[in-house]
């Protein structure tokens, strides 16, 4: 809103609704860790988002430091998840919502398959697919190569 940029506040289970009516023209998330081919770790959530922007036609962008890019990386698949406590899911403050010894998945990330990604953007430039093609050129253009 500072910057004079139109903005609106919605919930997540919202997004797809907003999508479908036209009213999101493209999504910006960040990166936690982007893998040599694109695939691109993120908070968790972000994965389902990347699928509705696909489905209505809506470019989704991921804007990240260059220090995201892990070019030892080969894919997604290789990036260890990390699952948080079930009590984030199982309790609200103090008070128990879910029955004892229920089962709990938590994960803190998952992870967008490049071909969902219309473009990645860095300070070093923006790389586009084919990913592998395009980030290995932007790291040899860093490294004066």
């Amino acid at each position: 809103m500072k910057d004079g940029i139109q903005t609106t506040v919605i919930s997540d289970s919202t997004a797809g609704a907003m999508m479908r009516q036209g009213k999101v023209q493209a999504v910006v998330v960040g990166a936690d860790r982007v893998a040599a081919n694109g695939d691109v770790a993120n908070k968790i959530g972000t994965y389902s988002v990347a699928a509705l922007a696909r489905e209505n036609n809506i470019p989704f962008y991921v804007a990240a430091p260059w220090s995201t890019i892990d070019m030892e990386t080969p894919s997604g698949d290789k990036i260890p998840i990390e699952q948080r406590s079930s009590r984030e899911v199982t309790h609200v403050g103090d008070k128990q919502i879910a029955p004892d010894g229920v089962r709990v998945e938590n994960p803190a990330f998952d992870v967008t398959p490049a071909r969902y990604v219309t473009a990645i953007i860095t300070e070093r430039g923006i790389a586009k697919a084919p990913y592998e093609d395009s980030l290995k050129t932007l790291a040899q253009s860093a490294l004066g190569v």
